[in-house]
């Protein structure tokens, strides 16, 4: 548990690091736009494969601690993230963990995500949303997320630990 705790920990802050050095304003967006946190909640599925409470625990908790420090919508990410897991777990359940495998479910879980992001700040009306905004940022993130997200895999992969990954 402890080795998961630091890959969390370390992109929770690199989230927080990065975001304020990219721009984020529509039509003004780099091509490096992180999502680190929801990609260590992909990365570190496998080790909670066969303790799905303690992974909803610690995805919850991190969703929280998310909108604690980042976001001014508290329990918002917590309800996506908790969301996102939930996906994770059954895309887990039918595809084997390896390298391509991780870059194709990076990819569907950014694009979900920010499909129900969008969805819920245009039910809400919170700020205005397009579908050609929504593209725009999802197209914007996927290069260093993917990135990241296949850098921890050979991380997680090649450190001793309880149990490996593929």
């Amino acid at each position: 548990m402890t080795f998961q705790i630091i890959i969390a920990i370390f992109s929770f802050f690199l989230d927080g690091i990065l975001s304020n050095y990219l721009s984020y304003m529509i039509g003004d967006l780099s091509l490096f736009t992180p999502y680190f946190t929801l990609i260590s909640i992909i990365i570190i599925y496998p080790f909670f494969a066969k303790e799905s409470k303690n992974y909803y625990k610690f995805v919850g908790i991190v969703g929280f601690l998310y909108d604690l420090f980042y976001t001014n919508l508290l329990f918002t990410h917590t309800i996506f993230f908790l969301l996102i897991a939930f996906i994770i777990k059954l895309i887990f359940k039918k595809m084997e963990f390896n390298a391509l495998t991780n870059i194709f479910l990076i990819t569907i879980i950014i694009i979900i995500y920010h499909s129900i992001f969008a969805i819920s700040l245009f039910i809400f009306n919170v700020v205005p949303v397009t579908i050609k905004g929504t593209i725009y940022l999802i197209s914007h993130s996927l290069i260093l997320n993917i990135i990241y997200g296949e850098t921890l895999y050979l991380i997680c992969k090649y450190l001793p630990h309880k149990r490996h990954l593929n």
